[in-house]
């Protein structure tokens, strides 16, 4: 009997089974504020055994998609609330991936219209998605950045800060730090993006300094055994490139042990594509990221995503590789991934044009095999 159904612990959370629900943006939060539907659509995945929300922004300065969710007003707090009562009530656990996007962003979608900001001023190859006054959505490059100056860093670890008290007072059972990705976390650690010569740039030491002032405040704030960090050590995602990811992400991981994290989310390969994909000379290597980790004194969890199947993900968590495995797309089209992992049973079809919008359909219309049955 495999492990993956089997109940344990993320820290202080605990979970009945060792399938996560990865996070996936949908951008089904008109003016950042999660609604009825979002209730809906997560209580019908909540026999996961942890749901990770979608991206949320800590704060307006944060957001750079349309109709993501925010934790930065009472508006999205109380909607929040329902969600996370909706997911409690169905016997589920939540935690809440607070996200600042930094460079990936549009000026339209910043206070006042304002430039994104960023460890550099160098703009990204990317796109963000937005809504025309049409209603319709389209995709357009982001904006020019600006370098954050040093007086304006301590303000954004405070909205860290803020919004993990505001993620606890909405009922999460955690937060989960946004570090991964090419956004801004990640702007800070990758020598591809930072070219910044002041106490934030240069050295590895330097780069990874933003990360860890954020994870020092948030744990001070809502204790070790709520918080837990994504990094990706090598996704090209929003333009995000070092040319030594190893010892970059070891670097990171050993300064993490010491925190007695929830769990360590790591991101194999290419978000949402190949899991071989490397950036510099040598593969990553994954066993030895964990091992370092481990060696430091690092007790949290260890989560591995990116394009696992049923058998990748059990023979994973039987070989000891990992503690837990994220699943991602899977769960948009399968709200009872769970069970139909257990049985074995066939996965509906992903309808890829509905994964982003408005509404229900592509969202919470997706069959369980009650009903298919």
């Amino acid at each position: 009997m495999t492990k993956l159904f089997e109940p344990t612990k993320l820290g202080d959370i605990a979970i009945a089974n060792r399938v996560i629900m990865a996070p996936l943006t949908r951008n089904r939060s008109p003016g950042a504020v999660p609604t009825d539907i979002n209730a809906t659509y997560y209580r019908q995945r909540a026999t996961a055994g942890l749901i990770i929300t979608e991206a949320t922004a800590i704060s307006h300065q944060g957001q750079g998609y349309a109709d993501v969710p925010g934790l930065y007003t009472k508006e999205a707090i109380d909607g929040w609330k329902k969600v996370t009562d909706a997911v409690h009530s169905a016997g589920g656990k939540i935690v809440v991936q607070m996200w600042h996007v930094g460079r990936i962003s549009h000026n339209s979608l910043q206070p006042n219209g304002g430039k994104p900001v960023s460890s550099t001023s160098k703009i990204a190859d990317a796109k963000t998605f937005l809504v025309k006054p049409d209603g319709t959505g389209e995709y357009v490059p982001t904006s020019e950045p600006r370098a954050l100056e040093l007086s304006e860093i301590p303000g954004i670890i405070e909205d860290y800060r803020k919004a993990a008290r505001a993620a606890i007072d909405a009922g999460f059972d955690g937060v989960e730090i946004h570090a991964a990705n090419g956004y801004l976390i990640d702007q800070f650690l990758r020598a591809g993006v930072n070219d910044r010569t002041d106490k934030y740039g240069g050295s590895i030491e330097n780069r990874a300094r933003f990360l860890f002032e954020v994870v020092d405040v948030i744990v001070k704030e809502i204790g070790a055994g709520r918080t837990a960090i994504r990094l990706s050590p090598v996704t090209p995602s929003g333009d995000s490139t070092d040319p030594q990811p190893q010892p970059l992400f070891t670097n990171v991981v050993e300064g993490l042990a010491k925190y007695g994290l929830s769990y360590i989310h790591i991101v194999e390969g290419q978000t949402g594509g190949p899991r071989d994909f490397q950036q510099g000379d040598l593969p990553f290597d994954y066993d030895a990221l964990r091992a370092a980790y481990e060696v430091a004194g690092g007790k949290a969890a260890w989560m591995t995503n990116n394009g696992y199947d049923r058998q990748m993900a059990i023979d994973t968590i039987d070989s000891g590789k990992a503690d837990v495995v994220a699943f991602g797309k899977p769960f948009i089209a399968n709200p009872d991934l769970v069970e139909r992992l257990k049985v074995n049973a066939p996965l509906n079809p992903l309808d890829t044009s509905k994964i982003y919008g408005k509404g229900g359909i592509g969202y919470t219309d997706y069959p369980t095999l009650e009903k298919v049955a």
